[in-house]
């Protein structure tokens, strides 16, 4: 038999649909109901052809944490798309923007 592992999100909204609360759980890796304020979620539709995306932040998610959120998440797909491809050269120019995205959004750590 196959093994299988399943992933939780449990989002609590208010009475406007806004995400009060996000929480997750996943096999094998020791999360079980853990507090996020934020996440992205994206499928790829092989009969689309297409990417299927969730996207939800919390109502107390402050910008400078949304920033690092997406410096951290645009980093992350650099590595991920390297590994999946192979593509050194189009992953050190993402991570080159990561880091005009960094400064620009005054997130760079001080040095």
């Amino acid at each position: 038999m196959k093994k299988t592992s399943n992933i939780e999100l449990a989002v609590a909204l208010n009475e406007n649909n806004v995400p009060e609360t996000i929480h997750w759980s996943a096999d094998d890796t020791g999360h079980n109901n853990s507090p996020a304020k934020a996440f992205f979620l994206s499928l790829w539709d092989p009969k689309e052809n297409n990417t299927l995306r969730i996207e939800l932040w919390t109502q107390d998610m402050t910008v400078d944490e949304m920033k690092q959120f997406f410096h951290q998440s645009l980093l992350t797909m650099a590595d991920s798309f390297e590994k999946a491809t192979g593509e050194t050269n189009i992953c050190e120019d993402l991570r080159d923007y990561c880091y005009h995205f960094a400064d620009k959004m005054n997130i760079l750590p001080a040095e």
